[in-house]
Formats: structure tokens, sequence, C-alpha cells
């Protein structure tokens, strides 16, 4: 027993029975900077301002919308991580993250304290 046949897949026959493609769009050239020479790689320059050294280390975000309740973030690299909801609790969280910058490993380091 056979398969039955398949028909051809549809294509566009000329009239003399020859098959073509359709020819290819011309592309245009989206995207790239104007004012650049071709083959010409665009320089990225070094970020001219230079870092004194200092980086964040503890971050304290509060959110206090009008008419809502506040609530507020105090978190730091050396693991401190702490939440405050509610009026009082915020403001005391703000102290607290203010104590902390003092008592922070990170930014106080430890060693040679004893010996002073």
């Amino acid at each position: 027993m056979t398969a039955p046949s398949r028909p051809p897949l549809k294509s566009i026959t000329s009239p003399n029975g020859q098959q073509h493609a359709d020819p290819a769009a011309a592309r245009t050239a989206v995207g790239e900077p104007k004012g650049v020479a071709e083959g010409v790689p665009i320089a990225v320059r070094p970020d001219p301002q230079t870092g004194d050294g200092r980086y964040p280390v503890a971050w304290l975000y509060i959110c206090a919308p009008r008419g809502a309740v506040p609530t507020a973030t105090s978190k730091c690299l050396c693991g401190w991580d702490r939440s405050a909801v509610g009026k009082a609790r915020v403001l005391a969280l703000i102290t607290d993250h203010e104590a902390h910058r003092d008592a922070c490993p990170l930014r106080t380091p430890q060693e040679g304290r004893t010996a002073a």
C-alpha cells in the first residue's frame, strides 16, 4: 500500500512555468549613529568623575505619604536590617539608624580600639 501523493506547495509561477522568488526589499540603516564614518568604532570615554574612595554603606528609606501611615526601613551592609510602621516607631528607627553609624563595624574598624 502506498501513501497518497501530496499536492506541491504553493509558489508563484510565471506564465512559462518557471518559479521565481520575490526580490528582497532594500534594507535601511536604522539605529546607526549619524555623523560617524562606516567602520569607525564609537569611542567610549571613561567617566571623568573620579571617586574619592567613599561609597554608601547604610541606607534609610522613609515613606510618609500624606494622610497614610508612615513606614521606614534601615539597612546596612554589615547586616543591620530594621523596619518600622507608624509615626512613633519610624521616629525611633531614625534615632537607631543614626546611633548605628557610630557602632557599625564597617564605618569604624574594631581593630586597635581596645589598645587605644
